[in-house]
């Protein structure tokens, strides 16, 4: 019990770490993420829990692959220069579509990883109606985001903009944080059913992830300047940036994700009244 505790504890502290360099944008270690994301994997290794031990492993291997993937570069010294703006190039469906996976993959693999892993014997009304609804309102909001675009585009006069051909690459870029937050309720839903109500709240905070990355694909979409901006609750700019914070909504990302990820560790590494519920090989 003790070098759990000890390994989730330290994993807390490196996810402080990065946060905080998140929030200032100027990592204060650059590898306090990678390392946080590899406490986490090796207290899912030395679990006593043989029936999550695989899975939970091999959905924080894949999340570890992308951290160390997406380490800050070191610290260079730049100086000011001109930037010009021009016009940026039409929407591309497949480039849309890279992009939203670029940012979703890591966790969506994870997801589906332990929902394959806790599937079975977790389905039962109590928890899934929740799901249900939690699922209701992640379509609603990709819905009216997508409305809301199409209406500012459609009401833009002269921009020279193809409605259809932008609408589509929307519509893609916005499939795999959609697949993300339905997936993750999914499994919260049956990680519930198994008694599993800390690991249950990880997920449910990965589906809230899906939200502000939904924001994110949507903003790297070519589109008239503003376009549907008003209905964007989750966007970086949703909270005003400062000069001593200038990333706030990047920051709370992070920390919903690594919480999502540290509750998952913290509760399917624990034994539970249920856990012969779970089929063999599971």
């Amino acid at each position: 019990m003790r070098p759990r505790l000890l390994l989730l504890s330290a994993a807390a502290s490196c996810a402080a770490f990065h946060v905080a360099g998140v929030l200032t944008a100027r990592p204060i270690w650059r590898y306090a993420e990678v390392l946080g994301i590899g406490l986490l994997l090796a207290c899912a290794l030395v679990s006593r829990s043989p029936s999550s031990r695989w899975a939970l492993g091999t959905a924080l291997a894949v999340v570890l692959v992308d951290a160390i993937r997406t380490t800050p570069p070191p610290p260079q010294r730049s100086d000011y220069g001109w930037m010009a703006f021009g016009p940026g190039p039409q929407p591309e469906v497949p480039s849309a579509l890279e992009f939203a996976l670029s940012l979703c993959w890591p966790s969506l693999t994870a997801v589906l990883v332990l929902l394959v892993a806790w599937r079975r014997g977790g389905w039962q009304r109590r928890t899934v109606a929740p799901g249900v609804v939690g699922a209701a309102l992640i379509i609603g909001y990709t819905a009216v985001r997508l409305v809301s675009i199409r209406h500012a585009v459609v009401a833009e006069r002269g921009a020279g903009t193809d409605v259809a051909e932008l609408m589509m690459a929307v519509s893609v870029a916005v499939l795999p944080p959609l697949v993300l937050g339905i997936a993750a309720l999914a499994l919260a839903s049956a990680l519930a059913g198994h008694g599993r109500r800390l690991a249950s709240t990880g997920a449910v905070l990965l589906a809230l992830l899906a939200l502000p990355l939904m924001d994110t694909c949507i903003s790297m979409v070519p589109m008239p300047l503003y376009a549907g901006s008003d209905t964007a609750l989750f966007a970086w700019y949703a909270i005003t940036p400062t000069l001593s914070m200038p990333q706030p909504v990047p920051a709370l990302t992070a920390v919903v994700e690594l919480t999502g990820y540290l509750l998952l560790v913290a509760g399917l590494t624990t034994s539970s009244r249920r856990e012969g519920a779970l089929p063999v090989g599971a």
